[in-house]
């Protein structure tokens, strides 16, 4: 846990970590001015979709077209959460519409809200009070493969055993 709160290693595919150079990363963006330069340079087509995001462990919001992996977003550090989020224009501000903690890549749980929610706060953009998706990640003991738990059915899509109550996707934390 870092005094923010809990961080997230990457635990996806090792082939998607292996070709982060340095320097890949997101755009970070602390502040409202930074948002503002950000937002300007971003095509219609790219608002129409979400963008991938991550919270740094240093608590600053980081930005990148949807289809980039998180891990790149983040340049293959730990996060305070990771996720999907689009905005819209609302009368003389941007806002979040949706946001999700949707990373298969550093499963984060639905508590890092959060942190989303500070950085958020810090470029002073309006926001939901929670994820507007929430996605629930656990590891099974038994089997060792990441599911999704969906309607709060806490059994493995792969070998039926029972899924703990308690997030567990990182075996070292």
């Amino acid at each position: 846990m870092s005094a923010r709160g809990r961080s997230y290693r990457y635990v996806g595919p090792a082939e998607l970590k292996a070709v982060v150079q340095p320097g890949d990363g997101g755009r970070p963006i602390g502040s409202a001015a930074d948002f503002s330069s950000w937002i300007v340079e971003q095509a219609p087509a790219e608002l129409a979709e979400p963008f991938t995001f991550v919270v740094g462990v240093d608590g600053v919001l980081r930005l990148a077209p949807r289809r980039s992996e998180h891990v790149a977003c983040a340049g293959g550090d730990m996060v305070l959460s990771a996720g999907e989020i689009s905005f819209m224009r609302e009368e003389d501000r941007w806002t979040v519409s949706e946001v999700s903690n949707q990373s298969t890549g550093y499963c984060p749980d639905v508590s890092s809200w959060a942190e989303v929610a500070r950085a958020l706060d810090a470029v002073e953009l309006g926001r939901p009070s929670g994820f507007t998706h929430e996605v629930v990640f656990r590891r099974c003991p038994d089997c060792q493969q990441h599911n999704i738990v969906r309607e709060d059915d806490f059994i493995c899509v792969f070998c039926g055993s029972d899924l703990p109550a308690a997030w567990n996707m990182d075996p070292t934390a």
